[in-house]
Parts: structure tokens; C-alpha cells; sequence
């Protein structure tokens, strides 16, 4: 369900502030331009009809997430600041100052308006529509990941891990955030992804790791569901998994290379899990000493027809995923 509050802009830009309205981790980049900020606080001046936002309130920390309408709230926050798009490692920060808008505003700060467009401005009215989840229970959030999906209404379309950055953000999220930055990740990776694949391949090995037994396609609600139950962990069984994808990637860097999850130019999201949760199956029963015999057992079983066909075509279904965790396990787990 939804409902409409009515914010005045004083109170949104002093909530922006305390973090009580924030943005989403992955939704940092603010696009607008000087000009297009400039006529968007001349409209509120003229009493111009704005835009409302889409928020949805954060059941644990009782935070209003922006689901939609980033631009025109970063706009509000950075003209009270004073200084368009602020960057504290800048010595010298650009003053947010209004251009190419009607003579009695242009040149004008929020500091230099006269007392009664201050006022004015302070006083105008921003809508919000609240997204509030009814059912499933409380601590599920499967309605509120594809409504923001829906009603993002950014540039391009936010792709799942993105989502889940925003809804399930919490200590599982950051345990992610810092294992993606683990130099033997990065090195078998690549470059930072600007969509989250990076993430989103972690997640998906820390999952089928977990819980292969009780995956079912769609691929992204299997990630969905394990996102949303560990989210805030417990910090012990964290912990765990930290050790567990540390030692899987180092021993897939030194015995495997960096091609062990490229078939081909690029990483193939089925290759990288089934070897990478059936590397850790088998460091679960001690430390791999003979880095040569793995090469060896990894190099047969990416030739095997059996898994090629489950690493390269309809590689979510059921079947697939459990062929090829199979075939990966049985392929390591004699190597000593």
C-alpha cells in the first residue's frame, strides 16, 4: 500500500541531513546540472506545482529510503549547504548560486534571498508517496525489492544486486561490499563494477555454498531470500563465511589462475559458482597441498561434456545448478 505525506522543504533538507531521509548506496551519482538545480529551486520560489518523491521507510532503523526523486532532494540539500554537489577533498567548492532564472532570484544563495523568498521557500510543499509492504509478514521485503525496481525512474534500469544494495542493506551487505575488495577477487575479476555483478557473484557463491539444497529458479528470488535472511547476520556466521570466500578465491588464484572462471573472455557466472562452492566444499575437510592435481581435476572437468552443457545453456535451472555443483565436487574433492 501507499500513502502521501506532504513534507515542507525545511523539514525534508534538515532529514536529509541527519541521514533520516538517505539515498541508496548505489544511487550516489547526482546528474543534474548547475542550471537544471537552478530553475528547479526558482520553481518552488514562484510556487510552481514540483515533482513529488517516492520514499519507503526502513521497518528496523524507521529511515525513509528515496526510491525515487534523488535529483530534486540532493538539489534542496545542496542548496541550503550552500555549494553545488559539495565534495569535502576539494579545497575550493563551487557556490551554489541561481543561474539563468528570473531576475529577482539570479546570483541569489539561499543565504542572500530576502527574508520572505527564504521563508517561502522553507514553507513550500514537497509530496511523498510512502511505500508500505502489507504481506508477506514484516520481515519480508520481496513486494517493496520489485516495486522499486518498477518505480525507479532513473536513466537506466537498476539491475537486482543494485536493489538488494537498498533494501537489504545491513551487516551481510557489508561483509559483501568488503569482500569485493579483496585484492585476489579483484585481480580474478577485473575492475570495480559500476552494476554490482561483483557483488552479486559473491552473493551468489555465499548462497549456494549455504543452501544449494533448497534452490529453486528464478536465480534472483534464490539470492533474494538468502540476502534477506542473513541480512543482519548473526556477526559469528559472518564471520565464517569472511574465512570461507577468503581462502575459496586464494587457493582458485594460486592452483587455478586467472582464468579459472573464464571459459572464455569474460567470467561466466555458472562456472564461477560451481567451482567456487565446490572448492570450498572441499577445503571444509582440510587444507589442499598438491596445487598441481587440482589444476589437473579442474582442467578434465571443464572439458566434460556434462558440464559444459550445465555451465553454458539454461545454466538456472534446477537441474542445471545441481549437475554442475555435483560435478564440480566429485571432480575435487579426492585431491589432497
Amino acid at each position: 500500500s501507499s500513502f502521501g505525506i506532504d513534507f515542507d522543504v525545511e523539514g525534508l533538507v534538515r532529514r536529509l541531513k541527519k541521514g533520516d531521509v538517505y539515498v541508496p548506496e548505489f544511487q550516489r551519482n547526482f546528474v543534474w546540472s548547475h542550471r537544471e538545480s537552478a530553475q528547479f529551486i526558482e520553481s518552488l520560489l514562484l510556487g510552481l506545482p514540483v515533482p513529488g518523491v517516492f520514499l519507503a521507510k526502513d521497518r528496523h532503523t524507521q529511515k525513509l529510503m528515496i526510491i525515487d526523486g534523488q535529483q530534486r532532494l540532493k538539489t534542496l540539500q545542496f542548496f541550503y549547504g550552500g555549494f553545488f554537489r559539495p565534495d569535502p577533498t576539494k579545497k575550493n567548492q563551487k557556490v551554489f548560486d541561481l543561474t539563468q532564472v528570473q531576475p529577482q532570484f539570479a546570483g541569489r544563495t539561499y543565504e542572500t534571498l530576502d527574508e520572505e523568498d527564504q521563508r517561502r521557500l522553507d514553507n513550500s510543499v514537497i509530496h511523498a508517496t510512502i511505500i508500505k509492504q502489507e504481506s508477506p509478514d514484516e520481515e519480508e521485503d520481496s513486494s517493496l525489492y520489485y516495486v522499486f525496481g518498477r518505480l525507479n525512474s532513473g536513466g537506466r534500469k537498476v539491475t537486482a544486486q543494485e536493489i538488494r544494495t537498498a533494501i537489504y542493506s545491513g551487516e551481510l551487505i557489508d561483509l559483501i561490499e568488503k569482500l569485493n575488495l579483496n585484492q585476489t577477487w579483484r585481480a580474478l575479476f577485473g575492475k570495480d563494477s559500476i552494476r554490482l555483478k561483483d557483488r552479486e557473484l559473491i552473493l551468489r557463491f555465499l548462497a549456494l555454498y549455504e543452501d544449494a539444497e533448497s534452490y529453486k529458479r528464478p536465480m534472483e528470488e534464490f539470492l533474494n531470500q538468502y540476502a534477506r535472511k542473513y541480512r543482519h547476520g548473526p556477526a559469528k556466521h559472518l564471520k565464517r563465511l569472511e574465512k570461507v570466500f577468503e581462502k575459496t578465491i586464494s587457493i582458485a588464484s594460486s592452483a587455478l589462475g586467472e582464468n579459472a572462471f573464464r571459459p572464455v573472455r569474460s567470467m561466466n557466472a555458472a562456472v564461477f559458482d560451481s567451482i567456487a562452492v565446490a572448492l570450498a566444499r572441499r577445503l571444509d575437510a582440510g587444507p589442499i597441498t598438491d596445487e598441481t592435481k587440482l589444476k589437473r581435476a579442474f582442467e578434465k572437468l571443464s572439458k566434460a561434456d556434462e558440464y559444459v552443457k550445465a555451465t553454458s545453456s539454461s545454466t538456472a535451472l534446477e537441474s542445471s545448478v545441481e549437475t554442475r555443483l555435483a560435478l564440480a565436487t566429485e571432480a575435487f574433492i579426492a585431491v589432497k
